[in-house]
């Protein structure tokens, strides 16, 4: 009955991947033990893929075609599909394009941006959120949120822009151990080639200009050269094509870029603050 109701509350891919795992293994002639020995997971981790419990992670999948997948593909072809399952509602749709973005360009204003957070500092932020998330969909949640990093290193290579409000620097989440990681890691992140990382002060508004007032936002520029804006207000999502809007959106973030410190200073600071929460 529980691995009824499991598959039933489980999502279309993992209810697939649950059913194909466990007709390989039965033709194999293969105990849940024997699969989980062949891939590295307990027999309790593969009788939780087989009743859907919980969604394969990435690294399953690819041990699961090594040793179940016959050369047929099915379980590399399924990582994409099981990925989407793992994120909330409001990002599946904006999730592909940002990871073929061709640029993308953003400003936040109260958290680390996604793809710069270390597992720690989401982890914190992901269980401390509200409504409260069970445990195992904090664990889901994390893990697509660290596999979006693969943006980084993708070839062909992305350009990556965010300017960050000098508040979230100086906001801990976690605690100050988990903040100094956060931070060392955001400066680890702006040394990369095709990363540029910028601070905006505190004090931007005090000539009575702040462009970021109204809020954080996304630009991307797709594969096909298409410009997109994407925006994420409490738990909803908004995906803007319109060349008007476009438009606007981007002088805005121009705007909000040439008020913030340069690379080299951005750097210096969030180093400064990674200092200071030792």
């Amino acid at each position: 009955m529980a691995r009824a109701e499991n598959k039933k509350l489980a999502s279309t891919a993992t209810q697939l991947i649950a059913e194909f795992a466990r007709m390989k293994r039965i033709e194999k002639n293969l105990t849940q033990e024997d699969v989980g020995h062949l891939i590295g997971y307990t027999a309790s981790a593969v009788s939780a893929l087989e009743t859907g419990a919980r969604p394969p992670s990435d690294l399953m999948l690819v041990k699961l075609e090594e040793v179940l997948g016959d050369e047929q593909g099915l379980f590399d072809r399924a990582r994409d599909f099981v990925r989407m399952d793992k994120y909330p509602h409001q990002f599946k749709d904006f999730a592909p394009l940002e990871q073929a973005a061709v640029t993308l360009s953003s400003y936040v204003m109260m958290t680390v941006h996604g793809l710069f957070q270390t597992e720690e500092y989401a982890r914190a932020l992901i269980s401390g959120g509200f409504p409260p998330l069970s445990e195992q969909r904090v664990g889901e949640l994390v893990e697509a949120r660290m596999e979006r990093k693969a943006l980084f290193d993708r070839e062909p290579v992305a350009l990556i822009e965010l300017v960050i409000d000098e508040a979230v620097l100086r906001r801990v989440v976690g605690d100050e151990r988990v903040m100094r990681d956060q931070l060392l890691h955001l400066a680890e992140c702006g040394r990369r080639r095709n990363v540029t990382l910028q601070v905006l002060p505190l004090d931007a508004g005090r000539s009575g200009q702040h462009a970021g007032t109204r809020g954080p936002m996304t630009l991307v520029e797709t594969n096909e050269h298409d410009r997109l804006v994407y925006l994420e207000p409490q738990d909803e999502s908004l995906l803007i094509s319109d060349r008007a809007k476009v438009s606007t959106y981007t002088q805005r973030y121009a705007k909000i870029r040439a008020q913030a410190l340069g690379p080299h200073e951005s750097l210096g600071l969030i180093e400064k603050l990674a200092g200071a929460t030792q």
